[in-house]
């Protein structure tokens, strides 16, 4: 067991166990603390708590001091280094002519290195670049390429919904999403109804995604066979919420599928929901 403190480093970032080295720390509270690239400034997410060992990288990194007046000078000095160092960038992009979208620009605490985090299509040769800059900003430079998803993050912005992003607005890491999950929630596959602003499968196919896996299990499966008040049949939609089932009849095949309750029908022969290739193919690049 060890106390520990939870340190964030970006408004909505993944959120890092420190020691706090006996210092009673509040949430919000700014700290100075060493990491693997350096030393940096970070927020108190989680304040003082025991955790098992099980639970924390070792060795497990001290706070340096709760950040002075000082230091929060030096990241609002910071901020306006990036702006400039963003122009920069982007201007000797397009004078080297690489196929890159810069998205961000991040300096160090300690000033030791700045961060470029851009997105492309394809791999790309930045290493003349990359020595310019270094020749500009006289400090080590690091150029890294990032997904779209981590791009909207960054970013932000509104979603289909009407309400800011969720990457951006709180969800510290993200969660594997997959086109099965669309499928079993009865959505439709098409990109444009499941597909968020960063053009991938959208992150809240995960929130419910439990409840619709419970809920699949009280209920036949499209293309299950069953026994119902009317004869035998196939469901073709099921209704996992309502538990609404339409079956289409063995003895009228070409009639329009009759409508049930589960607890009216009997499984004889469940099925499996599957997404087949051809829907894979079409629709693999969200994910």
């Amino acid at each position: 067991m060890a106390e520990v403190i939870g340190v964030r480093f970006k408004e909505v970032g993944k959120v890092y166990y420190f020691d706090p080295e006996k210092r009673k720390l509040n949430i919000g509270d700014k700290v100075i603390v060493e990491t693997a690239r350096g030393v940096e400034c970070g927020t108190v997410a989680i304040k003082n708590k025991t955790v098992n060992d099980e639970n924390i990288v070792h060795p497990l990194k001290k706070i340096i001091r709760k950040a002075s007046e000082e230091d929060l000078k030096h990241i609002e000095d910071n901020k306006k280094k990036q702006k400039k160092a963003f122009s920069i960038c982007t201007k000797k992009i397009a004078e080297h002519g690489l196929q890159m979208k810069l998205v961000d620009v991040e300096y160090t605490f300690d000033n030791n290195k700045i961060l470029f985090y851009f997105t492309s299509d394809g791999r790309v040769d930045f290493r003349a670049l990359v020595k310019e800059l270094a020749s500009i900003f006289r400090t080590r430079i690091e150029l890294r390429q990032i997904g779209v998803r981590d791009e909207a993050k960054m970013l932000g912005g509104i979603g289909v919904c009407g309400r800011p992003l969720c990457c951006n607005s709180y969800l510290g890491e993200f969660q594997p999403v997959s086109i099965k999950m669309a499928k079993e929630q009865g959505l439709s596959l098409s990109p444009v109804k499941i597909s968020g602003t960063c053009g991938r499968l959208m992150c809240c196919l995960k929130y419910e995604q439990d409840a619709y896996t419970e809920l699949l299990k009280s209920i036949p499966k499209v293309g299950a066979i069953v026994g119902t008040p009317n004869g035998d049949g196939v469901v073709i939609e099921a209704n996992p919420i309502s538990k609404i089932l339409k079956v289409k009849l063995n003895k009228s095949p070409d009639a329009a599928p009759a409508t049930f309750k589960s607890s009216e029908v009997k499984l004889i022969k469940d099925a499996q929901i599957k997404v087949d290739k051809k829907e894979l193919e079409a629709l693999k690049k969200l994910e």
